[in-house]
């Protein structure tokens, strides 16, 4: 596909003129073939009208519709797998294999979230019946189900430039919830972008559905994507990056005139807790483990392991031995983007200077890339140092040395909201530990035993959320079938006729989903 440069608006292109940008290949500083012209106020405003009145036809499928289109989307991105991989090996610098299982991902998240949808599992159909003779009042009947927020936008995230990003898990979430998406794509990988987003397009006319189902904007810069969140046309926000730019999505969407829900995956370190008794029985195991967990990627995954502690002693110095010698010979690493790469050596270089922690490994790396580093402090430091708990991204990981359980317990108390948090024991010690498991489960998402969060399964229980900051919302996950609720509200209906219910509703089941009736599954 010859890429065009220009935002995807409907069934229609953009307008060049105005500010434009190229891609650069992060391996190599170049910039890449192809301009992309940021969109214009006027084609920010026209996707916004084409998705609203989208809306009201495409809130209205069904969800076994709704799974045609999404399962055509799948069938088109892996027509053109090879085009797709080729391209975003160029904007990211990840290797063809690994872009290959993120596309495969993606494929199946767009097939899940539909099939979801077709079954009525999201629907949330509930029925009480009436019962004209209770007393001392009659009670009507009442039944229930989630519709359609509205239009959502999408914002591509920069690491996964496939799974995350213009037919990624937040676009596939509100296409199975009924909703048009408008992605603001990631100015890191605009091409892929055009080209996933190109066959969206063509899925949607195959398919009959309406032209605002969806659209996908340029931009390198900030004013696209604060227009969309102000547009009063715009029901919720998908985002997948820093603090710093969900927060300020946030605040946007709080002091709108109708705000509206952001629903962003920021920030977290994902601590690990070893226990004693299991780092005596394998500590360079685990210390294997860790290291390739935290390298994995070049530690470019929101769930890589940032923070470890464990308990001091002699375990515990066979473990830094071991993840020592690991870390110094890891190769280099060529990040997503130079500014990434950057960020990454200043937020090492940060914990190098700060008191009480040392870095006790560092891998050798050029002017360009990334080298993995170990810093050790002790939990007297981590306590009395908030900023040790900031997340640098990439592939480092902090060792907290306690002196006693009570230090490993106040370390997790202090901890902020995470997406994971991990624990390590012996069976008889996590048997032992119920109020350490409680305590780690007011604090993340995803408690994971024995094993590193890295590596997050689509499936219907998976959590990929946390208290804040890892999410604005802690309610929510972007990954699972769960993710398709955030873009869905509740609506009762009190003594409709049946023949003028939803079919989710209607006394026959005629979808034969699963409904709670009566206070009962069926």
């Amino acid at each position: 596909m010859k890429l065009e440069g220009l935002s995807l608006i409907g069934f229609a292109r953009g307008q060049r003129g105005g500010k434009s940008f190229a891609a650069v290949n992060p391996a190599g500083g170049e910039p890449l073939p192809a301009q992309f012209y940021c969109a214009s106020a006027q084609e920010i405003e026209r996707a916004s009208q084409l998705a609203a009145e989208a809306f009201t036809i495409y809130s209205q499928w069904g969800g076994a519709k709704r799974a045609a289109f999404m399962n055509r989307i799948a069938e088109l991105l892996e027509t053109s797998a090879v085009a797709i991989v080729e391209r975003a090996n160029l904007e990211t610098a990840l290797p063809p294999a690994r872009l290959q299982g993120e596309l495969a991902r993606t494929c199946f998240q767009l097939r899940f979230y539909g099939a979801a949808a077709a079954s009525g599992l999201c629907s949330g159909a509930r029925i009480d019946h009436a019962d004209p003779n209770r007393k001392p009042q009659p009670k009507p009947d009442l039944r229930s189900l989630l519709r359609p927020l509205g239009p959502v936008v999408v914002f591509g995230a920069g690491n996964f430039p496939l799974a995350y990003s213009a037919a990624g898990g937040d676009t596939a979430s509100a296409f199975a919830a009924g909703c048009p998406v408008i992605v603001k794509a990631h100015p890191a990988h605009p091409g892929v972008s055009e080209i996933t987003g190109a066959l969206i397009q063509q899925a949607a006319r195959e398919t009959g559905a309406p032209e605002g189902i969806f659209s996908l904007l340029f931009d390198d810069g900030y004013e696209v994507g604060v227009a969309l969140a102000k547009n009063p046309l715009v029901k919720a926000v998908g985002f997948t990056g820093s603090r710093r730019g969900g927060r300020a999505l946030m605040d946007i969407a709080a002091v709108r005139s109708e705000p509206i829900p952001v629903f962003a995956e920021m920030s977290s370190v994902n601590p690990v807790f070893i226990l004693p008794e299991i780092l005596r029985q394998k500590p360079e195991e685990l210390a294997a483990g860790l290291h390739a967990s935290v390298t994995l990627g070049v530690g470019q995954f929101c769930t890589n392991p940032g923070l470890v502690f464990v308990e001091s002693g002699d375990a515990a110095k066979i473990f830094l031995r071991k993840l020592e010698n690991l870390i110094s010979t890891t190769p280099p690493g060529t990040m997503l983007t130079p500014g990434i790469c950057v960020a990454y050596r200043a937020g090492a270089e940060k914990f190098s200077r700060t008191p009480g922690v040392s870095r006790a490994a560092q891998a050798t790396a050029g002017d360009s890339e990334a080298g993995a580093a170990l810093f050790v402090t002790d939990a007297k430091t981590f306590l009395g140092n908030h900023g040790l708990m900031d997340e640098v991204f990439g592939p480092s990981t902090l060792v907290v040395g306690c002196v006693s359980r009570a230090e490993m317990i106040a370390a997790a108390k202090k901890m902020e909201g995470q997406l994971t948090a991990t624990i390590h024991a012996t069976p008889d010690e996590l048997a032992a530990d119920h109020e350490f498991i409680s305590l780690l489960g007011t604090k993340a998402g995803r408690l994971v035993f024995n094993g590193f969060p890295t590596g997050v399964e689509v499936c219907h229980a998976m959590t990929h959320g946390g208290p804040f900051p890892a999410t604005s919302d802690g309610r929510s996950t972007s990954v699972g079938t769960r993710a398709i609720e955030r873009f869905l509200r509740p609506v009762s209906f009190q003594n409709f006729p049946d023949s003028e219910l939803p079919d989710e509703l209607k006394e026959s089941n005629p979808l034969k989903i699963f409904r709670l009736v009566d206070g009962k599954w069926c």
